[in-house]
């Protein structure tokens, strides 16, 4: 009886010690700017650089690059968490040339200053936005990215909003992956993709991935039914998390919902 009341014991400590691990590095984990690669890609001549300062004093920098189509709305990106401001904007504008393509580091990414969270990221979206004055602005959030997207098109009146393999809620992506942790009571960063997206009026298109793992269908689902203006609901059979953008499926999906945007407005 000593021996397995020890055992339970020390099964407990070892679980306890665990989920305080997970409690600790849970920034790290979610924001892993320790996992990019330092190279930084190769900007156009001309690229410009711009800059937002906060109201905490962090300096926000990020990259413009002009369209083909001076009509056409901004598209305004919002990238993964690891995924780096220069790559996403060489990305976007690839995908989209007739656009002209910004998109900012994160904060306590790259140049910008501070440490990241959740709440400043979306408060930082905000910011951005009105920063650059534009008459008619399409978010695109990928992956975490649909965070900060979704909560500017409910704070900020947008001519769309794309979403690239969203989830709900953080919180109930990061139970599902860790089902055995009490996520509730642990995890401080908040994003409520869903809650958000009830509240957006401009036309909306989400792109899933058939076969993802990091943000299975169910945590995107519910995006579906709660998104008032849903002009395009795409998913790429066979492509995964990553190696979803690689995918001619994807830059098809990508131009269709700018189109049914534009058609909607």
């Amino acid at each position: 009886m000593n021996t397995l009341l020890k055992l339970l014991l020390g099964v407990a400590v070892l679980y306890a010690g665990i989920v305080a691990l997970l409690a600790v590095l849970q920034t790290a984990l979610i924001f892993p700017r320790w996992a990019m690669s330092g190279a930084v890609s190769a900007l156009p001549a001309e690229a410009r650089m711009l800059e937002v300062t906060r109201p905490d004093g962090v300096r926000l920098f990020g990259i413009d690059l002009p369209g083909v189509d001076p009509d056409l709305p901004v598209v305004l990106g919002f990238g993964g968490n690891a995924w780096p401001a220069e790559a996403l904007a060489l990305f976007l504008r690839g995908q989209l040339p007739g656009h002209r393509v910004v998109v900012f580091h994160y904060r306590g990414y790259g140049p910008s200053g501070g440490r990241p969270s959740a709440a400043a990221l979306l408060a930082d979206a905000v910011a951005v936005h009105d920063a650059l004055e534009a008459e008619a602005v399409v978010a695109v959030g990928l992956s975490l990215g649909a965070g900060p997207a979704a909560h500017l098109a409910a704070e900020r009146t947008l001519a769309g909003l794309v979403l690239v393999t969203p989830f709900d809620s953080m919180h109930a992506l990061a139970q599902g992956h860790y089902p055995w942790v009490p996520v509730r009571w642990l995890l401080r960063h908040r994003m409520e993709v869903a809650a958000a997206l009830a509240r957006v009026s401009a036309p909306v298109a989400i792109i899933a991935a058939g076969r993802d793992t990091i943000i299975p269908p169910e945590r995107t689902a519910p995006l579906r039914v709660v998104a008032p203006q849903l002009v395009l609901d795409a998913v790429v059979e066979g492509a995964g998390h990553n190696d979803l953008y690689d995918r001619p499926a994807f830059t098809t999906a990508l131009r269709r919902a700018l189109d049914e945007i534009a058609a909607a407005r």
